[in-house]
């Protein structure tokens, strides 16, 4: 994939992790953040890990929109408006109440049914969002070694569905599989807050696997 990979909210654990995952596959990667010199500092901690070949920077947000079209949002569930101007959005959030003072193993009801489906009403026409990557554990996307974990892709342009399901597949130990229309994305949301439960309970880092399936249904097969 040729086309830049543009990071928001780049700076915070997931962005961070799904960033380097991709440096690490050799992809080009430009992280945002309200502060351009975090996101160039984020951006010289991925090249120290990866190698000073990692083709990775960081700039302020807004500028980051402005010179890529392949767009993942993991910025605060608040701060979406304001940025959403690119050709595909992935959007990787979930509003947990915690974003309110709440539990971080609580969703808040959202009147579109998910953020995702809030941000579809955001964008610009012609712009594909697609849900994805919100059950993957940033510890493990932060870590060495592969991430134990399906990526379950939910949108209404085929297109960009595919094209999310590749970068999934890029990142070591990692399936991506089709998961429909974007309204499923709210099922997504859900089972993030049952992850982050599970995980303090067991003291861990939860993923999903998904069994059953033919072997097509997966990517890498």
């Amino acid at each position: 994939m040729t086309r830049p990979i543009a990071v928001l909210g780049g700076t915070g654990p997931e962005g961070f992790g799904l960033a380097l995952r991709w440096a690490q596959a050799g992809e080009t990667v430009i992280i945002g953040s309200r502060d351009a010199k975090r996101a160039q500092d984020a951006a010289s901690k991925i090249k120290a890990k990866v190698g000073a070949h990692a083709q990775v920077s960081g700039d302020e947000n807004t500028a980051v929109c402005a010179v890529a079209d392949l767009l993942l949002l993991t910025v605060p569930f608040e701060g979406h408006a304001a940025l959403l101007k690119p050709n595909i959005v992935i959007d990787a959030t979930v509003p947990l109440a915690a974003s309110v003072g709440g539990r971080a193993t609580r969703t808040l009801g959202v009147w579109q049914g998910s953020a995702a489906q809030e941000t579809a009403e955001l964008v610009p026409k012609g712009v594909a969002v697609v849900a994805a990557f919100q059950n993957v554990s940033a510890e493990l996307l932060n870590a060495d070694g592969p991430v134990d974990c399906d990526v379950i892709v939910c949108s209404d342009d085929a297109g960009a569905s595919q094209i999310v399901q590749a970068l999934a597949a890029k990142i070591p130990g990692m399936r991506a599989i089709d998961g429909g229309k974007l309204e499923n994305a709210r099922i997504l949301e859900q089972i993030t807050a049952l992850l982050i439960g599970l995980s303090i309970r067991h003291k861990g880092h939860a993923g999903i696997r998904i069994t059953g399936l033919p072997a097509s249904a997966y990517k890498p097969q």
